[in-house]
């Protein structure tokens, strides 16, 4: 790993590693002082309205949403190479996210201090304003460290249109590939690990639900993508389902292109922006499909050019026909 890549890692695993050394150390320092259940859910008068977590639950469920989540915006960031605004929109993202929840987090504990009775416990709304004032002060201090990042070399535009690959009148021809997510699927098992120990340990109610989410980011987390003279298919998971099809009388033009998980799309998964969707599973080339429509349809996965030039070539022999 070169050294933009080292600086890179530790200026987005920084916010995470402050925020999770703030959740272990609060409870070290006035631990004897919170109760063994925690009130953790509030309304808008600030009084709480749910039942509580045990202090052990609470304090895990906070350690592991740092660690799940820092793993992955560090995974987004050396997955593949950025471009100078894509390095300021992940490490002021990242901050901002664990100035709120570092915030709310440990306002919540304190909230709690000394408290006999868990439903007694308040927690002003105006707690919420704090938060935000500070995610945009850590916002700042992130785009402040961004100086400390070389700016990366500029990516090869990589949107060549126009490669084809030769084809004789009436010859068949298919490219296919698996492609996955590392992160996607690391957060799918922490999610259903999760909801298994919170319906064990917290409430039977929520645990199905959070394990239903981690089985959903399971199924995205692989897929297996074709190109064939029925266009672009892309499988979902080992069910080979959800399925998504751009069919050739669809497409305009098809490229290979690098894109960012995070600085591009937002995140992993089925991806919806203006104008644009993909099947996004990592950081890296892409076949990016351009419809006729003039919306663009994206899917992160290896060998990206080959597939980009037949789908040209199959959507010029549709044109002639």
């Amino acid at each position: 790993m070169n050294q933009a890549r080292v600086r890179l890692a530790t200026v987005t695993a920084a916010p995470f590693v402050l925020a999770l050394g703030v959740q272990l150390a609060v409870p070290l320092v006035v631990g004897d002082r919170l109760p063994d259940s925690l009130a953790t859910h509030f309304d808008l008068s600030g009084d709480a309205d749910r039942d509580p977590m045990s202090r052990t639950a609470a304090l895990v469920s906070g350690v592991l949403l740092f660690l799940g989540v820092g793993a992955l915006w560090v995974a987004s960031a050396l997955g593949s190479p950025l471009t100078a605004r894509g390095v300021r929109r992940l490490t002021a993202g990242g901050w901002a996210l664990n100035g709120f929840l570092g915030y709310a987090l440990t306002a919540t504990l304190f909230a709690n201090l000394d408290a006999t009775d868990s439903s007694t416990v308040h927690l002003p709304l105006w707690q919420l304003g704090v938060a935000a004032a500070v995610a945009l002060a850590a916002a700042g201090a992130g785009l402040l460290l961004t100086r400390l990042v070389p700016d990366p070399k500029p990516e090869p535009p990589g949107d060549d249109a126009t490669a084809r690959i030769d084809l004789a009148d009436g010859e068949l021809a298919g490219w296919s590939r698996r492609t996955g997510s590392g992160p996607l699927l690391a957060a799918a098992l922490v999610t259903l690990v999760a909801g298994v120990f919170v319906a064990v340990a917290v409430s039977p109610l929520y645990g199905p639900v959070v394990f239903l989410i981690g089985l959903s980011a399971l199924v995205l987390a692989s897929a297996h993508v074709s190109v064939d003279r029925h266009g672009l298919t892309v499988r979902m998971g080992a069910l080979s389902w959800p399925r998504v099809r751009v069919p050739l009388d669809g497409i305009d033009t098809a490229s290979s292109r690098r894109i960012n998980a995070v600085a591009d799309f937002g995140g992993w998964g089925y991806r919806i922006r203006h104008k644009r969707t993909g099947v996004v599973l990592r950081s890296g080339e892409a076949i990016v499909v351009r419809r006729t429509n003039g919306r663009e349809f994206a899917v992160t996965v290896g060998d990206s050019v080959t597939a980009a030039a037949l789908l040209n070539t199959l959507v010029d022999r549709r044109k002639r026909i």
